[in-house]
């Protein structure tokens, strides 16, 4: 009795100090802004899979099945924590021993799984210790954060040794006794009962009790450490998952606010229900952390300090001072500073400070190519681009402070539905001398073509890209196809402005662009151009315009699959290609065979740059850098990528996208390599494959 009553009270205390601990989180959820979660059983699903199965994890396949042993571990060996807490508080003891087989299993499993944690705690404290593994510092990651991981792997490797003690005693003393024995331990048996033989079952009980008493305190310390420690993710890492975003990597959300508001400025009768109280205006973008979806809060308390995000972000690697960790580690920071205040005057709280400005400054978040590699690596799907968005909406339109190259994309796009100085009549220069129809002719003529291609404003005013535009033509009409573009008609997709921040310019250009194909009745789009293919397959869509959309290689694929298109010529058999994977087509979209089984049909040699498919590195244009001047580093990012493509090998560098057209070929004049390497567009390959 006297054991029961002392657990009790360790229990009862270990309880309200955890209750106070995490509450001083949650309450804050309430100043976040508001957002549903749908399809709940898909996110069912994805938590099943990725927390679960461990799925991205897996990415770094040796470490992360090291990862993936911990995690199975814990989701065994709680089963028996249950039962102590059982034990300790009814004075049983293995009381679900009645389960047979099933106990044995869980409690074999779990003593093996002891082991193995306890090897892999000793593995993740070399690693940080002796082998000092790079992701694990940087500029934000200070002394305690160490010591906090430290404390952590510590406390862990003796939970698990004080379970093998438990196990080994208990087992020694029902051998000793005679009783019969609940579970099987196949390490303690083995491995360490050996080491012990001479105990006598008064000791073997007594360090069994040490040890069970050792085990439970420990893990009642632990869970209320945990709730000051970037640890906290042991409780937040698998919730996340089932909260984060369904959609693509490369599709932003949309602003409602935003929509209402330009659809008034392009049709002044147009009507709409107001709410009876409107309030304060939303503020357009995040100053704040109060500002931030309650799923971003979210994630920055799921966020533990990995490094994996940072580790793959191509401003980071090139000696920027971005870092997405850094942007969630301050996220939870700000909210920690800042909402005992809100807690005590609301909304109206003001300490001078503010997430933008004072924890995130401008040059970090315009160093940012949206690429999304970092939410491709994070192990637990915290998506980060979508607070550098937030911030980056704040500062154009509610500061008007963007890099000046980015404002003068967004004047040139206002007046002329492009990012450079043309005019919209001098859309269709580039098609001169070629058989390209216009989808006002095809109407004129009461014909409907099957397919809209789309254009893109590189595929009509940059130099180099107008060459890629005019093989592809050669390649549609070469295979017959009905299509016809919009010409004079056609404007910016939007696409550059909308991860710049400029969140109306945007929706103007998707509202005008989606009237005009809705009007054609359009159904089918074709365009070369990937940023363009993600905004109107998978963002157009939230205004109206829904479009079954093929990117250039997905189309080649889709009549190199059919066998009319046959690359018989050996033009390019003596040569090496090297295809880099554009972020839109392929980290955004998921496409990365469509090119690849394209350039297998062209005769010549085909090799993959280091980082790859899912792995492979921006080019750096994104998230508007390609119009506005770098920030400061320790090189470009688009020179890295040009000296991956180069270190393969290959005269050719293969891409797909007019963006990583422009910078490859500029990594390659400043390399001084353009008389050995060239850079072509798969479609450039098809054509003069075709001899067209």
């Amino acid at each position: 009795m006297v054991k029961q009553i002392v657990f009790l009270i360790v229990l009862l205390i270990t309880l309200g100090v955890f209750a106070y601990s995490i509450q001083r989180y949650f309450r804050y959820f309430k100043f976040t802004k508001k957002k549903p979660l749908d399809h709940l059983g898909k996110r069912l699903w994805k938590m099943i899979e990725i927390a679960g199965f461990q799925k991205k994890i897996f990415r770094r396949p040796v470490i992360g099945l090291v990862h993936a042993s911990v995690f199975w571990g814990f989701m065994i060996i709680i089963f028996g924590s249950i039962e102590m807490v059982i034990d300790g508080l009814f004075g049983t003891e293995k009381i679900f021993g009645f389960l047979g087989w099933f106990y044995n299993f869980l409690m074999g499993s779990g003593d093996i799984f002891a082991l193995i944690i306890a090897i892999a705690m000793i593995i993740f404290i070399a690693r940080r210790v002796i082998f000092h593994v790079k992701r694990f510092s940087g500029v934000e990651m200070k002394p305690v954060s160490e010591y906090d991981a430290l404390l952590a792997l510590a406390i862990i490797f003796f939970l698990m040794i004080s379970l093998m003690g438990m196990n080994t005693f208990y087992y020694l003393w029902a051998q000793e006794t005679g009783e019969v024995m609940a579970g099987v331990y196949p390490v303690a048996q083995h491995l360490w009962a050996p080491l012990f033989a001479n105990v006598t079952p008064e000791q073997a009980w007594f360090w069994y009790q040490f040890n069970w008493w050792f085990h439970i305190v420990l893990i009642f310390i632990f869970a209320n450490i945990l709730p000051y420690s970037k640890h906290f993710h042991v409780f937040m890492s698998v919730p996340n998952t089932f909260v984060s975003r369904l959609k693509p990597y490369g599709y932003i959300e949309n602003m409602p606010n935003i929509t209402k508001e330009v659809k008034m400025m392009l049709d002044p009768n147009a009507t709409f229900e107001e709410p009876e109280d409107e309030g304060e205006p939303e503020r357009f973008g995040a100053l704040d952390v109060d500002d931030l979806e309650w799923t971003s809060y979210f994630n920055s308390l799921a966020c533990t300090e990995c490094g994996r995000c940072t580790s793959v972000c191509p401003a980071n690697i090139t000696g920027k001072l971005l870092s997405p960790r850094k942007v969630m580690m301050n996220t939870r920071a700000r909210m920690k500073e800042k909402g005992p205040g809100l807690l005590k005057e609301g909304k109206a709280y003001d300490d001078g400070k503010h997430l933008v400005f004072d924890y995130l400054t401008e040059e970090e978040l315009w160093a940012c190519t949206m690429c999304n590699a970092c939410a491709q690596e994070c192990p637990i799907e915290i998506n980060q681009p979508s607070i550098i968005l937030e911030a980056r909406r704040y500062l154009v339109m509610e500061e008007s402070k963007a890099p000046s190259g980015l404002n003068t994309v967004f004047a040139n796009i206002e007046n002329n539905g492009a990012p450079w100085q043309y005019a919209q009549d001098d859309r269709m220069i580039w098609a001169e001398g070629l058989d390209v129809p216009l989808m006002a002719d095809k109407l004129a003529n009461n014909e409907k073509p099957e397919y809209l291609l789309w254009v893109g404003s590189a595929g009509a005013f940059d130099d180099r890209y107008k060459k890629v535009m005019q093989a592809f033509v050669k390649i549609l009409n070469y295979l017959k196809v009905d299509f016809a573009v919009l010409g004079t008609e056609e404007s910016d997709s939007g696409d550059v402005v909308r991860r710049a921040g400029n969140e109306m310019l945007f929706q103007m250009q998707a509202l005008t662009n989606i009237e005009v194909m809705n009007g054609y009745e359009i159904k089918k789009i074709v365009t070369c151009d990937p940023h363009d293919f993600n905004t109107l397959k998978n963002e157009y869509p939230d205004l109206g315009g829904n479009y079954e959309v093929l990117h250039h290689t997905q189309f080649l694929k889709k009549f190199l699959d059919e066998g009319k298109l046959k690359i018989d010529s050996d033009k390019f058999a003596g040569n090496t290609i090297t295809y880099h994977d554009p972020c839109y087509l392929g980290r955004a979209n998921k496409e990365y065979d469509a090119p690849r089984e394209i350039l297998k049909a062209i005769p010549s040699v085909k090799v993959e740059m280091e980082k790859n498919r899912s792995f492979a590195m921006c080019c750096g244009a994104g998230g508007g850098q390609m119009f506005k001047e770098a920030e400061k580093g320790d090189k470009e990012v688009f020179i890295d990528r040009t000296e991956q493509a180069l270190e393969t090998g290959a005269d050719i560098i293969c891409t797909a996208c007019p963006f990583c057209m422009t910078m490859l070929t500029d990594g390659i004049k400043y390399k001084n390599k353009e008389e050995e390497v060239k850079n072509y567009d798969i479609a450039e390959l098809v054509s003069i494959g075709l001899g067209l």
